[in-house]
């Protein structure tokens, strides 16, 4: 053996002893000193009997390094060992970092299988296009550059592989993520959840982007976010590479001819629907958009052209681009922010004016309000350990993850639906809790549900008179329950309008201007 110092920087790949490369297995029996953390060195016993082993707890990467160029220095030949491949999130960058230009002894990177490829082989070929990899992890890196990087992925449509998604100290980042995700990606997009890849208790399902939500996580969990041509088979995960062609997802909405040249109005709401079919009777060309094949179906009753489904931003700009939107109505729920925020980047980029309804606010006044989700969580578990959400079902799992000590129990009006349901069950409410009924509700309505399940607190949106917010107001004060409101999200609009007749006046100039 040399007596000329060298550093080995190991990768040993996930952890199923088949899979560390040959390579690493040589430098290992080459090597005089082994550094690394002890779980990793588990893996690799067999390689690494009779050797001199150093040991540092995961929070000393930088000792840890430091102690295998000390020892390379003083002529011995040193591994340096890491999980997955250390050239990924892994102890190389360290090493190189504080390797000094007169250090004369070599130096050779080991390239071994990542978490991202050990996944994707699990998963079939996510992977097989373009992909990006993002560590959730904001202990070397600002969570706003996390934020950045993953609205312009996103954007770009690519597979996104997110790594370190969650561990008690940051429980909330890998929701935000997903938020961003779903601004660029459609819900529908196929995705992946790996737990301990190649280790024991090894746990690997497919499932939509929409779903994400609604789970929990650890740092043992690698998730792969598709792109919009990631498609399920039997049990796999594959993105196609093009060898036969590009088939766009199907745009199941828009299985009749869309007009060209129309105003698309995105609705769900009932005064949506009442823009909708003032336009019509109008004679002016529009386009409804709505989220389910459900809402879709009433719009092909009425014979007005309908598109359907959680598109995805890319998908979206292709459409509008494809059928020269004229005009965008945005007629979203008061929170749908994320669908507000994406049509007013695609009217810049499209460069086609928006219009935004903005329905009026009904608050008294007297209400107790937050402008989040956790502040409104904390308010109500200060008033009561029985609490109503009247907030639709898409948030409840993150009211629910509020409640760290489960001090209360909560209860769930939604709308009968099956997405709803689901929703729900993948949060974990009991079907005891569950009151699915089509609102709006009566006063009295309201109060007899209150009574029934002995709420102490309810907790609602500022929906307006649309969404029967003062009858949940009313009840909740004759039975002298405090109501707690989310309070709606804050983002400047150019074109609001709080008027429909103002709005319909203002489409129609809009529409000769474009004549």
């Amino acid at each position: 053996m040399s007596t000329e110092g060298a550093l080995f920087l190991v990768s040993v790949g996930p952890g199923f002893m088949d899979l560390v490369p040959e390579r690493a297995k040589k430098a290992l029996t080459e090597s005089q000193v082994i550094v690394g953390y002890d779980l990793y060195l588990r893996w690799v016993l067999p390689w690494i009997q009779n050797k001199q082993i150093e040991t540092f707890p995961l929070t000393q990467e930088r000792r840890r390094a430091e102690r295998a160029l000390e020892l390379a220095r003083q002529g011995k030949q040193v591994s340096l060992v890491s999980s997955g491949d250390i050239g990924i999130y892994g102890m190389a960058t360290l090493a190189l970092e504080l390797l000094k230009e007169e250090d004369t002894f070599p130096v050779e990177v080991i390239p071994g299988i990542s978490a991202a490829n050990a996944c994707a082989a699990l998963l079939g070929a996510p992977l097989a296009h373009d992909f990006a990899t993002l560590s959730l992890s904001d202990l070397l890196c600002p969570w706003e550059w996390i934020e950045t990087r993953a609205q312009h992925l996103a954007q770009a449509d690519l597979v996104v592989v997110l790594y370190n998604v969650q561990s008690r100290s940051r429980s909330q980042g890998v929701y935000r993520i997903l938020e961003i995700l779903k601004t660029f990606k459609s819900t529908e997009t196929w995705c992946g959840i790996v737990r301990n890849a190649y280790r024991e208790e090894q746990s690997v399902e497919c499932c939509k982007l929409g779903e994400l939500s609604h789970r929990q996580f650890d740092m043992l969990t690698t998730l792969v976010i598709g792109n919009r041509f990631t498609q399920p088979k039997r049990e796999f995960l594959f993105t196609p590479r093009g060898y036969v062609g590009w088939a766009e997802p199907s745009l199941s909405a828009q299985q009749t001819e869309l007009p060209r040249k129309a105003v698309w109005v995105f609705s769900g709401t009932s005064d949506g629907n009442e823009i909708v079919r003032s336009l019509h009777h109008q004679g002016i060309p529009v386009i409804v958009s709505v989220a389910t094949e459900q809402g879709a179906q009433t719009w092909r009753e009425q014979k007005i052209p309908v598109v359907w489904g959680s598109l995805g931003r890319e998908r979206r700009h292709q459409v509008l681009h494809q059928h020269q939107a004229s005009l965008l109505v945005d007629a979203t729920h008061p929170y749908a922010s994320r669908m507000t925020l994406q049509l007013q980047q695609l009217s810049v980029d499209l460069e086609i004016p928006c219009l935004r309804y903005e329905r009026p606010s009904t608050l008294v006044g007297d209400e107790l309000c937050g402008d989040s989700i956790e502040k409104v969580s904390a308010l109500a578990l200060k008033s009561g350990k029985r609490i109503l959400l009247a907030t639709g079902s898409h948030q409840v799992a993150e009211f629910l993850r509020q409640d760290h000590h489960r001090q209360a129990e909560w209860f769930v009006r939604c709308a009968p639906t099956s997405e709803s349901l689901r929703e729900l069950e993948q949060a974990g409410v009991p079907l005891s809790q569950i009151c699915a009924q089509q609102g709006p509700f009566s006063v009295e309505e309201n109060q007899m549900l209150l009574e029934r399940w002995k709420i102490e607190v309810l907790v609602t949106k500022d929906s307006g008179k649309a969404g029967g917010y003062l009858e949940k107001y009313q009840a909740a004060k004759a039975l002298g329950i405090p109501l707690i409101v989310l309070q709606r999200p804050r983002f400047h609009v150019a074109q609001s309008y709080s008027d429909i007749s103002a709005l319909i006046t203002r489409t129609q100039q809009v529409m000769n201007n474009d004549d």
